[in-house]
């Protein structure tokens, strides 16, 4: 067994608001776990002691939207300053990766990620598979969102590539079949496959891209992708295609287990595989199976091992856990009250 405490979870959310996190949750088919809910950093510090995690990269919970402006500006610059001070209250345990505002609004995207990246020392960015909802909804790999790729290229940035909560055009096919367990994973795959056909996965190689939960359908339908689109227009060869697609990084949340682990390593090297958990989306019970999963998966190959779990994360974020002590005028240290528990109320 990997050594405890020592993990590192790239996939970690958070909740400022638990009322709406519970009524969202509902909307999709799904509960949040009653008792990760109010949230607040004990609740995942007394998870991640309970799971062997030493530190946990936080990140905003996908929700698709259509609002943009100042307003929402606003309250996702506090979700990331908040994400910030949570890692200077307690150093080493948690990391962040910065929200963005609605990616139509690309001038606050951009001017968001200079402040998260730049200012608050954020270890990369969150974004959604889509950003809108209905007809009106874009993938990330839209005309409009180059600017976006290429400020993130530039930065050589990291992104963790979340499946938004899309409704299907039909209803889920059961009450416990919701919209996160049948269509996210989805979604992530159509965000990836738009990325590769499209050349900007290669165009902006520079961003390093983590797919949640193993990319879900990703790896399955990339061979697909490969000959058909190829087929119908893509200048990129199959091979060319399938290459692209084992460019992304794989993180582990909630699809850890001997079948999709097996096919992952036909898929791409062990380099690219990182531990997640999805949690306080999920219960600990929940996390403490796939985590199972995975070590018992490995079992004989404990560098492999102890590289998913740990390495390929420092690697990919070297200033994971240095200190955040300074803050520009108008930005402080989080109030000691934090770690008494309250209960936050930032409505995101």
């Amino acid at each position: 067994m990997f050594l405890q405490n020592m993990r590192i979870d790239v996939h970690h959310h958070f909740f400022l608001d638990a009322q709406k996190k519970a009524k969202q949750s509902s909307k999709v088919g799904f509960r949040t776990p009653d008792e990760n809910l109010p949230w607040g950093p004990q609740t995942s510090l007394a998870a991640m002691d309970n799971l062997g995690v030493q530190t946990a990269i936080l990140s905003p919970p996908p929700v698709s939207s259509n609002s943009s402006g100042a307003e929402v500006r606003a309250d996702v610059r506090q979700q990331n300053i908040h994400s910030s001070q949570l890692c200077a209250a307690y150093p080493g345990r948690f990391g962040f990766l910065a929200g963005l505002p609605l990616m139509d609004d690309v001038e606050g995207s951009l001017e968001e990620i200079a402040f998260s990246l730049d200012v608050l020392g954020a270890d990369g960015v969150t974004l959604m598979s889509s950003y809108g909802v209905g007809d009106s909804a874009k993938y990330i790999a839209d005309d409009m969102y180059d600017p976006i790729w290429e400020e993130l290229d530039r930065r050589h940035a990291v992104v963790l590539l979340h499946g938004a909560q899309t409704p299907s055009s039909t209803p889920y096919p059961h009450p416990l079949l919701g919209v996160p367990i049948s269509e996210v994973p989805n979604e992530t795959y159509k965000a990836a496959a738009q990325l590769v056909v499209s050349g900007k996965k290669r165009r902006f190689h520079n961003v390093n891209i983590i797919l949640t939960h193993l990319g879900g359908s990703t790896p399955f339908l990339a061979p697909r992708v490969a000959a058909l689109s190829h087929y119908m227009g893509c200048p990129l060869t199959p091979d060319e295609i399938i290459g692209d697609f084992k460019s992304f990084y794989f993180e582990t949340a909630l699809s850890a287990h001997e079948t999709t682990l097996a096919a992952m390593a036909t898929f791409v090297p062990s380099d690219r595989l990182l531990f997640g958990t999805d949690f306080p989306a999920v219960s600990i019970k929940s996390v403490r199976w796939y985590t199972e999963n995975l070590e018992n998966y490995f079992a004989g190959r404990p560098l492999d091992l102890a590289n998913i779990m740990r390495d390929n994360a420092l690697k990919l974020f070297p200033n994971l856990g240095k200190s955040r002590d300074q803050y520009p005028s108008g930005v402080h240290q989080i109030s000691d009250q934090l770690h008494d528990e309250p209960q936050c109320t930032v409505n995101l």
